[in-house]
């Protein structure tokens, strides 16, 4: 069987958001940006998502916008899972992860949120 790397990195990722998940489900609850999710419990939905969080120029998938547009009715929330720790652990690139919104023609998007160190557009 031949892979090529973006698929291995993909497949990587669904690893990774895997054990982390079991390990997520050993965690209290609580509320934070993300309500009682965790960030990182939430990145899992951002999935369809990876390959266009790791190269602006990649097409986002209409999966990818869908759960865009739902997480991102709380930018807060938009914005932790893209700093997430699952995010960084994946490789996804923060600079290019807040341009999903735009990419995606959000209308309501929360254009001028500061997200860490970056600025949805």
């Amino acid at each position: 069987m031949h892979c090529n790397i973006e698929e291995m990195k993909c497949i990587c990722f669904l690893v990774f958001l895997a054990i982390f998940g079991i390990a997520e489900l050993n965690a209290a609850e609580g509320a934070g940006e993300c309500g009682r999710s965790s960030p990182d419990s939430e990145a899992w939905k951002l999935a369809p998502c990876v390959m266009a969080a790791q190269d602006s120029n990649a097409q986002v998938s209409d999966s990818c916008c869908q759960q865009v547009r739902k997480i991102g009715q709380n930018p807060r929330c938009l914005c932790a899972v893209m700093l997430s720790n699952t995010a960084k652990s994946s490789g996804i690139q923060p600079e290019v992860a807040v341009t999903i919104p735009k990419r995606c023609n959000i209308a309501d998007r929360p254009v001028g949120y500061k997200c860490g160190d970056y600025i949805l557009p």
